[in-house]
């Protein structure tokens, strides 16, 4: 701001605005909401020091705002927190609203689990990379799988020629599964997995992996993203259409309360819609939207909220503007913890913890001087870890240019271990607490988020949205916006837009041996050969009426798995049950 009169631009006094307010996203992150108190020693500062400092020298720009477009006032005091009640709106660390932490001594017990994406070429290459990993420190699995697996193609469709094993491993069986896992101890290592319109298929794999190795299903750990809401907003990686995808998504939370306790049943994903284009605003609105949906789904299965609730899981993306990404942590465990009680009854405060994976931001990662991509990576880490994050994963510096080689990733798993041994930033909870800043940007991101929400629920929940594109339109403005802000140079990208480096050699890059395409082709069909098939085709029949039943299909799809059927088989029955999605919306 620049001389403004008092009452003006952007505070926190009034509290959270709530559904129902009349405030609509647009005016709840600008300066349409007078909000900053009165204070006589600010008014008396900007009308002697901050003036007089401004007839020597102009600030750098007319106005500041973060990437929300929340203003950011030229200086705040303890008035700003007038509105704060420390017990209704921050409690202690453990403690509900969880804005300090969902744990009570949070990394002075415990560090985050440091989890390095990884998957590519093959199962047996990805599982060498796994090991190589974990005997680096890192102390959780988190898989990419490659894009035929993420659509329910085996490596041998038509579909999926050329495009095996180069985003991701390939997973067409249990065989693969196995392999993948090979060595690795499930009781002991958690695994994330990062799948969605296949992720039941894909449970059913490590569930069957896990018996082979003689794990028992109480003692298996890890998640399934199983977010198919934000593959119809950001992504695009969907099979079936949204209530049969929804099914299957309620089918993994009714087995998993049963069946494996341990299992995060859902990872509610704000990173992709963050990485298409949204605002951090957005990106906490859209993500808390889906998560309601997904808890009205189960309801309507007739679940209990507090034995599903406890399992759910988030991510969120971490950008490099670091108060706003630590604010928006916070705001997202307090929103949630009041959703969950308030508009869901949940009783249970495991039920109330929005508890959260973070990922750095992808797509802040330049293709141009790479080694200032460790910087961003740095920063965005250490966003989360102030945040409170509860995992982590690190982008490698070449990560714009492939998939990362060993060395890059062994850099990237050492960022983390720095920021959790040598930086200090783990010795309290939420040590950003009190600022006068994160306490006013935590309201304003709850202000515009709860706005979002209130429109979202007015068209009639997230699936409705959905169907009119509003998140996808939302997402695609906030990206344009973006995108000519750093065109015309008003948004400073280094080394792309200012501060250009010469020429530089391209480093030594990953590369995917077209080989390894050839030999996941010949290794699904030789199992497709070497299965018994009656019991095959027993278990693929079985699948095809429970799928058009309302019988749970997680058990069905276990057996199909045992009895040696493929992703694109399990897949395909699934298709001639409930049809494929064809997105028909005009943004």
């Amino acid at each position: 701001m620049s001389g403004e009169a008092e009452g003006a631009g952007t505070a926190t006094g009034a509290g959270p605005v709530r559904p129902g307010d009349g405030v609509s996203p647009a005016d709840a992150v600008s300066g349409a909401v007078p909000l900053q108190p009165e204070d006589p020693g600010r008014r008396r500062w900007r009308e002697t020091t901050r003036a007089a400092a401004l007839r020597d020298h102009a600030e750098r720009r007319p106005g500041f705002s973060t990437s929300s477009g929340i203003e950011i006032a030229d200086l705040y005091v303890p008035a700003d927190l007038a509105g704060l009640d420390e017990d209704r709106d921050l409690g202690r660390p453990g403690e509900f609203p969880f804005t300090r932490g969902v744990q009570p001594t949070m990394y002075r017990g415990r560090l985050w689990t440091m989890r390095q994406y990884a998957g590519f070429a093959s199962a047996e290459m990805t599982n060498r990379r796994f090991r190589y990993l974990l005997e680096q420190g890192q102390t959780g699995l988190s898989v990419a799988f490659d894009l035929p697996t993420q659509m329910g193609y085996d490596a041998d469709a038509p579909q999926a020629e050329g495009e095996v094993g180069r985003v991701g491993v390939p997973i067409s069986s249990l065989a693969d599964m196995e392999t993948l896992l090979a060595g690795i101890p499930l009781d002991r290592v958690s695994t994330s997995m990062t799948i969605n319109a296949t992720a039941a298929i894909l449970l059913a794999f490590y569930v069957a992996a896990a018996e082979r190795q003689g794990v028992p299903r109480s003692a298996i750990s890890g998640t399934t993203q199983n977010d198919i809401l934000k593959e119809y907003i950001a992504r695009g990686t969907y099979i079936y259409p949204p209530r049969p995808s929804m099914r299957l998504v309620t089918d993994i939370f009714e087995f998993c309360s049963a069946e494996l306790p341990k299992w995060n049943t859902i990872s509610i994903s704000g990173y992709h819609m963050r990485e298409a284009g949204a605002t951090a605003a957005q990106e906490l609105a859209f993500t808390l939207a889906d998560g309601i949906a997904y808890v009205e789904a189960a309801l309507a299965r007739g679940l209990d909220v507090d034995r599903f609730a406890g399992r759910l899981s988030f991510f969120f993306a971490a950008w490099s503007e670091l108060f706003e990404e630590v604010a928006k942590f916070r705001a997202a465990r307090r929103m949630w913890a009041r959703i969950m009680r308030d508009r869901f009854g949940a009783r249970s405060e495991r039920s109330m913890m929005c508890r959260f994976h973070t990922q750095t931001a992808g797509s802040s990662l330049t293709a141009q001087a790479i080694d200032n991509n460790v910087v961003r990576t740095t920063l965005q880490a250490l966003a989360a870890v102030l945040g409170g994050t509860q995992s982590l994963h690190t982008n490698a510096r070449d990560e714009a240019l492939a998939l990362p080689t060993e060395a890059s990733a062994r850099l990237a798993l050492r960022t983390q271990q720095i920021l959790a041994h040598e930086a200090g930033v783990t010795e309290t909870p939420d040590p950003l607490a009190g600022s006068y800043l994160v306490e006013a940007l935590t309201d304003e991101l709850e202000r515009a988020a709860t706005a979002y929400l209130a429109e979202i629920d007015a068209m009639g929940g997230t699936l409705a949205a959905i169907e009119t594109g509003y998140q996808q339109r939302q997402i695609q403005e906030a990206a344009y916006r973006r995108q000519r802000a750093v065109e015309s140079g008003e948004e400073i990208v280094v080394g792309v837009n200012r501060f250009v480096d010469g020429p530089a050699p391209t480093p030594p890059l990953q590369r995917i041996d077209p080989e390894e395409e050839r030999r996941q082709v010949e290794r699904v069909r030789r199992i497709r050969a070497e299965r018994d098939p009656v019991a095959w085709e027993r278990a693929i029949d079985r699948l095809g009426a429970v799928a058009r039943s309302s019988e749970n299909v997680i058990p069905t799809l276990v057996e199909a798995v045992h009895a040696q059927a493929t992703l694109g088989e399990m897949s395909d029955v699934l298709r001639a049950a409930w049809g494929e999605h064809r997105e028909s919306i005009t943004i």
